[in-house]
């Protein structure tokens, strides 16, 4: 994909992105410049927090992108974002965080996916005061049935 990018003489355009294969019971999981990704694991009541180190598409040729694998069972709850929401400032100008994600998305990882993005979305729209964000907010949560 970066050398695409750079054959179509884009100058400084770059991708983020996360990229994800579900299949018997795993989930294999890379990312380009792209947040944590995180996966609620039901029957351990955990957070796992997969970090995955990876520059933006179309910014450096040859960039050895590292590929995680995780298990995954029934009722266990995967959430990939983009940086908008944790870098949401409050009138303080404090962010709120990957912190706040992670205890949020624990807090509500039984619910639903709809139900999730909302919860997320009217707490950031709170810590806010319902201000437009400087940035894109973009959410993807994945049940595993």
């Amino acid at each position: 994909m970066t050398r695409c990018l750079k054959l179509m003489h884009l100058e400084k355009l770059s991708m983020c992105m996360s990229m994800l294969k579900i299949a018997n019971g795993k989930v294999q999981m890379s990312s380009a410049g792209m947040p944590p990704i995180f996966i609620y694991k039901k029957d351990e009541r955990v957070i796992e927090e997969h970090v995955i180190k990876g520059m933006p598409l179309g910014t450096m040729q040859d960039f050895p992108y590292v590929l995680k694998e995780s298990e995954l069972n029934t009722g266990d709850s995967i959430l990939i974002m983009s940086d908008g929401f944790p870098e949401l400032l409050n009138d303080k100008n404090e962010a709120f965080g990957y912190k706040r994600v992670r205890n949020l998305f624990e807090e509500h990882s039984a619910k639903s996916p709809e139900d999730i993005i909302s919860v997320l979305r009217k707490t950031g729209d709170e810590w806010t005061n319902n201000a437009e964000p400087d940035d894109d907010i973009t959410f993807v949560v994945i049940k595993v049935k």
